[in-house]
């Protein structure tokens, strides 16, 4: 397993730096969809990667967000992100990362988060530990959630249905504060390092978080769904803490899910 960790860093490192050269550029972007951007760095690194992969690992499957992975035929597939935080890229917003998650026979068992501007490769396998920059990681110790500092996020697209703005709402009042950074997987990975206490999402795709569920669960941390049932890339929603305020977070979800608003929305007037 070594070789496919320290392989998947040394192709995300390479990947980062690519983008970053895009970035000092300064390029523009164009929609995918209505709403969700893309630009030529994505294409790029995609590129980059898929290339790289395939020459080390020819039978290994590959899903990615560019829709350039192709079908193996061995047990191992890579969930790859070639720029997780597109938006936050294409305006020069310096919040973005490689990210890419191995599993075997239906479990993740290996994943790296490279983010170029702070040169911090989080990584971890199975049974490994989780590290950044070769650095022993865990999750924060904080077991209250009102003490706790969370984060979360918004999809690209029909963000005026997303039901999240009501977790958020509940989750802000009763946390020391809930961020949104624009990156899923930098999320997960500063859950692992303990600079966040929590994470949850509605609709992550497999490559937004196929690495970071790796990385935060060999750093003592909890995945489960949003009512605490076990977690799988198709899961609707994801919990993500130290596993200390588990518990309490469901909670508040539960009351949320069903209708029930400990904190209501103040009056405009």
């Amino acid at each position: 397993m070594a070789s496919y960790l320290e392989t998947a860093a040394e192709i995300a490192r390479d990947a980062g730096a690519l983008l970053m050269r895009f970035s000092e550029r300064g390029i523009g972007y164009e929609l995918k969809g209505e709403f969700d951007l893309v630009t030529e760095a994505d294409r790029a690194s995609e590129r980059l990667v898929v290339e790289r992969l395939r020459s080390h690992f020819p039978t290994h499957s590959l899903v990615s967000e560019e829709g350039g992975g192709y079908e193996g035929s061995s047990e191992y597939r890579w969930y790859l992100d070639p720029l997780d935080g597109t938006t936050n890229f294409a305006h020069g917003f310096p919040l973005y990362n490689v990210t890419l998650g191995l599993e075997r026979a239906g479990e993740l068992v290996a994943g790296v988060i490279y983010d170029p501007n702070r040169d911090e490769m989080f990584a971890a396998e199975r049974g490994g530990g989780a590290y950044v920059n070769n650095r022993r990681i865990r999750v924060s110790r904080q077991k209250r959630l009102e003490d706790a500092l969370l984060a979360t996020g918004f999809p690209s697209r029909k963000r005026h249905l997303n039901i999240n703005v009501h977790f958020y709402w509940q989750m802000g009042m009763v946390t020391h504060g809930v961020r949104r950074s624009g990156s899923a997987a930098l999320d997960l990975a500063w859950v692992a390092c303990g600079r966040l206490d929590g994470f949850w999402e509605f609709g992550l795709n497999p490559w937004d978080m196929a690495g970071g569920l790796v990385i935060i669960e060999e750093a003592g941390g909890r995945c489960t769904d949003m009512n605490g049932g076990a977690h799988s890339l198709a899961s609707p929603h994801l919990l993500a803490d130290n596993g200390l305020i588990h518990d309490q977070a469901l909670a508040v979800f539960r009351e949320v899910f069903q209708g029930r608003y400990p904190i209501p929305l103040p009056s405009l007037v």
